[in-house]
């Protein structure tokens, strides 16, 4: 046994131990798919930040925290009888076996061609499970997913089967009227600014798509750069004995600019 297996088979059996009905802990036999969910979904964002952050211990830390959310889940599964952690790793082995075929089914492909191949593959599989019984088109998009991924996963999604805009610069033009609705929606009673806004924000999702820019990365680096900025004015109040909440909008601009200038 290879010390990944054996490290494997020991976190499976401390999983089975947690969730033993008699001797297990009492919070971890508590715990149900939905109670675990917010959880995963929080250790991916970790594992996203180590990432940015440049931080490899902290990435090994988060990458197990994952790694456990994927045990917990599967061994809620096997409990019901649904399907067990080999079953898991079975399924996504065999799935990317398929996705490879210029390396497993002795395919030769150009490396031009590889996602073209990984994207008809995805839609073989989908149209399969459509098939036997599953959801449309747009329905297996995950609802949890942060707003700004999915609507653009919505969008290629829906392009798929030809309902898109042809070229970026016709989703430029839809993200002007959309702004244009705003500008109404905020001259009239406000009551439809939100609606508005949130098709703004769709509109510049799918613009970025377009543009091949994925929309959560740019915004994740804008606010990381606007923090950057923001502790360099806090910076430069403190050695000047200057107290953030009483400086006018013109003190607040100067210091801002002088913020971006030490940015760059």
């Amino acid at each position: 046994m290879s010390e990944a297996e054996r490290a494997l088979a020991e976190l499976l059996a401390l999983m089975a131990r947690l969730r033993d009905p008699e001797h297990g802990c009492p919070w971890d036999r508590e715990q149900t798919f939905a109670t675990i969910a917010p959880y995963t979904v929080e250790e991916a964002y970790e594992v996203a930040d180590a990432i940015e952050r440049g931080d490899r211990e902290h990435l090994r830390e988060e990458l197990g925290d994952l790694l456990f959310q994927v045990v917990f889940h599967a061994r809620l599964a096997e409990e019901r009888g649904w399907f067990d952690f080999a079953a898991v790793a079975d399924g996504i082995r065999d799935k990317l076996v398929r996705r490879h075929p210029h390396l497993f089914a002795g395919a030769t492909l150009a490396p031009q061609d590889l996602m073209r191949v990984w994207e008809e593959q995805k839609a073989q599989e989908r149209a399969a499970a459509r098939s036997a019984g599953s959801r449309a088109v747009l329905g297996a998009v995950p609802r949890a997913l942060p707003a700004l991924v999915r609507a653009a996963k919505l969008g290629r999604r829906a392009a798929r089967v030809g309902f898109d805009w042809p070229e970026a610069r016709e989703v430029r033009a839809k993200v002007l009227e959309e702004l244009h609705e705003v500008d109404a929606a905020l001259a009239g009673d406000g009551a439809a600014v939100a609606g508005e806004l949130g098709d703004l924000l769709f509109a510049i999702a799918n613009w970025s798509r377009h543009l091949e820019v994925d929309a959560e990365t740019a915004l994740r680096g804008a606010n990381s750069k606007f923090e950057r900025r923001f502790e360099h004015m806090e910076e430069l109040a403190r050695e000047r004995g200057l107290e953030l909440a009483r400086l006018s909008a013109a003190e607040w601009d100067a210091l801002w600019r002088e913020a971006k200038r030490r940015d760059t």
